[in-house]
């Protein structure tokens, strides 16, 4: 879902403001697995009044805006929630405030929380650029023809993103950057990378 990014695949978090046409109806999201994208997670509480210190996966995140509806997911549960408020806070933070939390005891309960938005909220992306979600089962391969994998994950380091490619009992960490991100095929979903020295050692 989101920091970082080389210019060859640039993942995102960008999101367009809710409108009629796009925006879900009030108690849609929380059960609608397929149609919700991954942008933050809840690190923190902040002062008395229930505002939540939130990372985003990629930063600035524009998905996370006041008037957004989202759903907060801990431990299997989801709850939908209107987001009241959201400013920088820091180092790639928001301070987030959502309805119905309150106070700080409140703010706490959802700590390590994940933060998930539709997809409907998405705008398309541009040539160079790709949301989490999109990556995930994209097949990687070395110049040299070495197949390395699916990407399982993808996430940042605050200074590039980060794709775990696993073989079913290998696992490799790329990272997302000009040097080493040489193709994307979107169609074919098959990304080539020139590994830097003792990347796959």
């Amino acid at each position: 879902m989101p920091p970082r990014l080389a210019p060859t695949a640039k993942s995102s978090s960008r999101s367009s403001k809710i409108n009629d046409a796009t925006s879900p109806r009030a108690g849609d999201l929380a059960g609608a697995d397929e149609s919700l994208v991954a942008v933050a997670h809840i690190v923190g509480a902040h002062a008395l009044r229930g505002l939540l210190r939130v990372r985003p996966y990629s930063p600035p995140a524009p998905s996370l805006v006041a008037g957004r509806r989202i759903v907060v997911e801990r431990a299997g549960e989801r709850h939908e929630r209107l987001v009241l408020s959201a400013a920088p806070h820091g180092r790639g933070l928001l301070l987030v405030g959502v309805k119905g939390v309150d106070d700080r005891t409140g703010a706490e309960a959802l700590v390590g929380s994940r933060v998930l938005v539709s997809r409907a909220d998405l705008p398309p992306a541009a040539d160079d650029e790709f949301y989490y979600h999109e990556l995930i089962g994209f097949v990687v391969e070395t110049t040299s023809g070495r197949s390395l994998g699916a990407i399982a994950e993808c996430f940042s380091t605050g200074t590039n993103d980060v794709w775990v490619v696993h073989d079913g009992t290998t696992e490799h960490l790329i990272p997302v950057i000009a040097d080493v991100v040489r193709s994307i095929d979107r169609a074919a979903r098959r990304i080539v990378i020139e590994p830097l020295p003792g990347l796959l050692d």
